[in-house]
């Protein structure tokens, strides 16, 4: 398939727009250090966006229907997709159920406190709700460096040892998504997840999650629990002394890439966030689950998908990384379509969004180069000013 025409207001052609496999591997060369600097920043947006946002051969934003208006009649502009925005953000609200938690304030207390290579890292706990509590590693830059630092909330996936694998205590050392991201000078916090936090030694608690969700809160879905403790964790992270809570980002792969979803289409402090193989299409994964979305998202005439939650992030910066091949790949070309649908909406807005799309068909992993990528994606995103 031809690439399609530059948008408007975009320098086309190889003087402007890297190739994908050029731009890649600038990002390679420039990362190489753990340090953080604000020239890594500087790259031109339209250069960062450009090979993230092309239609892979035979996908076309046609395999979802448009988003919040009848098909075929798409907004006229931004400030009528912003009524329209409304209305799909409430729909997903109202299918997530209801919520009504008491309010709690962002004191944290400290459990332990341990010094590692070029960073400190803290357990801390904080309230969720009044009644309960959660624990997060704290990983701060050693030296600090002077003034104020991007915080990003990094959520972990599935695996036995939760948090501890981010902030590489256990676990895989290539999953130690938060010590990478420390190191180049970020304020990280790494929030462990209500299926974990049912038993005293933090095991994995699906059945006991889904019912304390079900006592405490009649209705809602485990996802709406999930997206409560999210913004919780923004809420601590940005209360942060030395984190501007203006450069918020949030990152995570598998189960921590569906709460990135959710967090960045409601939460409009997350400036910039990255969704690794969470599976984006409700069919694509098992978002079916009860301590996910539940059975509505398999009824018929369900009617909704995640391109929409996608376009509520805009103009925020949203990053899809798809594995396309290997055991357990649930994001590829496939995704294509849910990325190109925002796109559409997006482009209402400016016209080259912060969406993309990189696809790097190694599985259900995280291969280097997509944590060099979605690291400069944050740097990009993130800059001060």
């Amino acid at each position: 398939m031809a690439r399609p025409p530059a948008p408007r207001g975009t320098v086309a052609g190889p003087a402007r727009h890297l190739s994908r496999r050029r731009w890649l591997g600038g990002t390679l060369a420039g990362t190489a250090g753990v340090a953080f600097h604000p020239a890594l920043a500087a790259v031109a947006e339209a250069d960062v966006l450009a090979p993230l946002q092309v239609a892979p051969p035979g996908f076309t934003a046609a395999a979802l229907p448009a988003i919040g208006f009848p098909a075929g009649s798409p907004p006229a502009d931004w400030p009528a997709w912003l009524v329209a925005r409304q209305r799909v953000r409430d729909a997903w609200l109202a299918l997530l159920g209801p919520w009504s938690v008491g309010a709690v304030d962002n004191s944290f207390v400290v459990v332990r406190e341990e010094a590692a290579a070029g960073h400190r890292r803290r357990l801390i706990s904080y309230r969720t709700e009044p009644d309960e509590s959660v624990e997060a590693w704290l990983l701060e830059p050693d030296p600090r460096p002077a003034g104020t630092l991007p915080g990003v909330v990094v959520f972990h996936p599935t695996v036995a040892e939760s948090i501890d694998e981010v902030a590489g205590i256990a676990g895989r050392p290539d999953r130690a998504t938060g010590v990478e991201l420390v190191q180049r000078g970020h304020v990280v916090l790494a929030p462990r997840n209500c299926l974990w936090n049912t038993t005293p030694d933090h095991r994995l608690d699906t059945a006991g999650s889904v019912r304390r969700v079900a006592e405490r809160h009649p209705g809602a879905t485990g996802m709406r629990k999930m997206l409560h403790d999210a913004t919780r964790a923004v809420d601590i992270l940005a209360a942060v002394p030395g984190v501007d809570a203006a450069r918020v980002g949030a990152v995570g792969h598998s189960l921590g890439a569906k709460e990135v979803l959710y967090l960045a289409a409601f939460d409009e402090r997350v400036q910039a966030s990255v969704f690794s193989e969470g599976g984006i299409g409700v069919g694509f994964s098992n978002w079916h689950d009860p301590w996910y979305l539940g059975p509505q998202v398999q009824a018929a005439g369900f009617g909704h998908d995640h391109h929409e939650l996608v376009a509520l992030v805009a103009p925020r910066a949203f990053l899809l990384l798809a594995g396309e091949a290997g055991p357990g790949a649930a994001d590829g070309d496939r995704s294509w379509p849910h990325v190109a649908r925002a796109l559409e909406v997006a482009r209402l807005e400016r016209p080259v969004p912060r969406l993309g799309l990189f696809n790097h068909r190694q599985g259900h992993s995280l291969p280097p180069v997509a944590r060099d990528l979605f690291a400069r994606w944050l740097e990009t995103f993130l800059a001060a000013g």
